[in-house]
């Protein structure tokens, strides 16, 4: 996959358009979860014998690949990943300007 864990992206599509955020965590199925991004409300029944209080939770939920794309500091905006052999090594691009991506 083009993006990976830790990379800044911004959304591109849906409620949260524009905003900004760092990959958490990334799913199989061509989804990530996205710190502040997707925000659900979730009831949760209280569960005394394992500790667990009820009431409404806010989670960050899965949004798919191709609505976020990575965001590149040096243009302010976002960018569209490439790979260049540097070497013996692989590595991912910025595809504006060819900068190699901090990762």
């Amino acid at each position: 996959m083009k993006i990976k864990s830790d990379d800044e992206v911004i959304i591109l599509a849906g409620k949260d358009k524009g905003k900004r955020g760092k990959v958490r965590k990334l799913m199989g199925n061509n989804k990530a979860i996205v710190s502040g991004v997707n925000m659900v409300k979730k009831h949760t029944k209280a569960n005394p014998q394992a500790g667990v209080a009820g009431g409404i939770l806010e989670n960050e939920s899965p949004i798919q690949l191709s609505n976020i794309a990575i965001f590149n500091p040096a243009s302010d905006k976002a960018d569209r990943v490439g790979y260049k052999i540097d070497g013996d090594r692989k590595v991912r691009i910025f595809k504006s300007n060819g900068e190699e991506i901090d990762s």
